[in-house]
This record gives structure tokens, sequence and C-alpha cells, in this order.
């Protein structure tokens, strides 16, 4: 495949119309955006609306967190040696994270795991509600989200609501924390290692990383600004468990422990950074299925049983700024300010608009 550009497929008519519906909710759903989908490794579908065009690179929010997870999974393959106990390794020490910000402010710490990080169960606070073995929970007060959870001193000195372990809160400070423990140790930024060893090997075109003009390094919460076909690709490639072009990308078993429920969240279904189907959060969708959301109206999905991968293609003004991404506006596109004044439709303010616009893109091939 080239760098651009996915091979193309065919589409018959009823999925075409499947498709296209899908594509109309979606621009009920957010101001920008776009519906992208391969099947089978080919490229199927590929609409876009407002601000979104092919060579948009828009801030996709928490999808970067998604990112983190996988790097975090080759580094796992590639330095063995530094963490014996894998996903078990206790990570809150000067070995895996900065000196300059211990000591620790919760002695507790020293018991988090790495795969507790990524599962978003190692106490540190975070959005509400908080989950403990499938029961609602409310933290109070709750922790920083956005941007502000990914400031270093800000997400090492979170504090934990629960023990390691003790229940799942979606918070931020989580997988930035990750991202520090891997610019520690591998002494490159996370946007370093992603354009490395992920987009090198996917062939991606240009991309950055969104959040530029509040942080110093790249956000392992969120931030990923690339190209809709590749991350389109970088979907695609999940559902092939990790190979591309014959070659395995990321480690396969890591790939399957972020696609279904993982020992280390048994609160929730939301594995390492991803969230899974297999328990049927979603019961009338594939139970192989994962997806990743990001805010402003992103998703990536994954279906390996229908050979599926699909970007949902969201976006805010502020999430396609060159001062957000640190990215130049793709030359040559210019946007017609047809989505000015756009509010969310009715029918999709108490919708779950992921799980929507999914369900009517599968009536094209389920």
């Amino acid at each position: 495949m080239t760098r651009r550009t996915l091979l193309l497929g065919w589409v018959h008519a009823p999925r075409r119309a499947a498709l296209d519906a899908a594509f109309e909710f979606a621009r009920l759903t957010s101001k920008h955006g776009g519906l992208l989908v391969a099947h089978r490794g080919r490229l199927v579908y590929e609409r876009y609306f407002g601000r979104a065009h092919p060579e948009a690179t828009p801030n996709n929010a928490s999808i970067g967190k998604s990112f983190t997870s996988i790097a975090t999974g080759i580094l796992l393959r590639q330095r063995p040696d530094l963490f014996p106990d894998g996903l078990d390794q206790r990570v809150f020490t000067e070995r895996y994270l900065p000196a300059e910000l211990f000591p620790l402010n919760d002695a507790r710490k020293r018991e988090i795991r790495l795969g507790q990080l990524l599962a978003m169960t190692a106490g540190i606070r975070g959005n509400n509600p908080g989950v403990v073995r499938g029961r609602e929970v409310k933290l109070d007060p709750p922790g920083r989200d956005g941007w502000q959870g990914m400031v270093d001193e800000t997400a090492f000195h979170e504090g934990l609501w629960c023990d390691p372990g003790g229940g799942y809160s979606y918070a931020t400070s989580s997988p930035h924390l990750v991202s520090m423990m891997l610019r520690h140790v591998t002494g490159i930024e996370l946007e370093q290692f992603v354009r490395t060893h992920i987009a090198g090997p996917l062939r991606w075109g240009r991309f950055g990383w969104g959040y530029r003009q509040h942080l110093k390094h790249t956000g392992g919460g969120g931030g990923v600004a690339a190209q809709p076909r590749d991350m389109l690709r970088f979907a695609s490639m999940l559902v092939q468990k990790g190979q591309w072009n014959g070659r395995q990308v990321i480690p396969r078993d890591y790939v399957e422990h972020c696609s279904r429920s993982s020992p280390y969240n048994p609160h929730y279904p939301y594995s390492l950074q991803f969230h899974g189907n297999d328990t049927g959060f979603w019961p009338d969708l594939p139970r192989d299925l994962f997806w990743k959301t990001g805010s402003g109206g992103h998703c990536i999905y994954m279906a390996p049983s229908l050979e599926l991968a699909v970007y949902k293609m969201g976006g805010r003004d502020d999430q396609y700024d060159s001062a957000n991404t640190g990215l130049e506006p793709a030359p040559g596109f210019r946007y017609d300010g047809s989505r000015e004044g756009w509010k969310p439709a009715a029918e999709v303010k108490s919708a779950d608009v992921y799980a929507e616009t999914l369900r009517r893109l599968l009536r094209g091939f389920l």
C-alpha cells in the first residue's frame, strides 16, 4: 500500500445505503467530521463535512490514549529486561518516573502496577462516576480532565480516590503517567516513539500532537493529530491483530488484551485504553468489537470478525486550530463556513451517538 492511500474496494448499493445513513447520522453528532470505512483491508467509504477533509489533522483528543497504550505494548516487547513483571510491574519508583517529582504524596502509589494505569484502575482520581464491581460511585472531588490532567506535576501528584485496583475511574492523568514513564526510560517523547514505531511502519503522512499551547511534553492522555486515512490505517492494523504488510508491528497478545476484558479492570469493560464489547456492553453489536472515543465526536472502531475498521471523524473548531496541533493547515483547502451555527440535533442529545453510528453502518455488513 502507498503512504497516502488504502486499496480501494467496491461497495454494492444496499451496503452503500447503510454507509450513507451512518454518515448522515454522523453529521448530526459533531460540527465537523467524516466517516471512513475499511473492509478486508480495502477502503470502501470516505466522506467529510465542515472543516474535515482528506488532509485535515484535527486533535483527536482521547483517541490519543490508545496510542499511549499501543506504544507501551511495543516498549514491553523491546525491553523485557526493564519490565520483568510485564504489566504487573510496579512503576512508581525513580527507575520509571522522573526523580525530581518524588517523594510520593501517598505511599499507596508504590503498589500501582502498569496494567492498572492503562486500565484506569490505579486509583488515580478521574471523572465521575467511578465504578466498583459494576456499581457506580461518586468521586468527591473528581480529578482533572483534558490537558490539565496532562501536566507532569499534576498527573504525578493527583490524589488517589481508592486503593490501587479498588475501582475504575476515567482519569486522563493515568495514561499520561504511562507516557511520562515511556519518556523517562527511553529518553524520547511519546510523539517521537509513535513516529518511529507506529507511524513509520504504517507510512503515515504528516501528523502532530495536540494541546501544544498548554503542554511542554507530549500528552499521554490524548491529542494525536493525524490525517483521516492514517487513523483508519491504525484501526485496520488493530483489526489485523497488530500486523501490517506482513510485519508484526504490535505484539499480537497485547492487541488481544486491548480488545477484551482485562484482569486489571474487574469493575468496568475498559481494557488497556479501549472499550470492549465481549461482555455485551452494546448487546446488539459484535462481541469482538472494541473501540476508543475522543472528545468532539471522534471514534475508531475495530470489528475483527467482520474484518471491519471504522474511523468516525469529528471535531470542534479548536481541534482544527494550528495553535492546538502545531501543524499548518493543509494547502488547497478552504472551509466554506457551512457548519457555522451548527447545534446537535434533538434526536442525538440523549443517544449514544458512537453506538448508533455503528449500528446504522453495520446494517450493510450483518
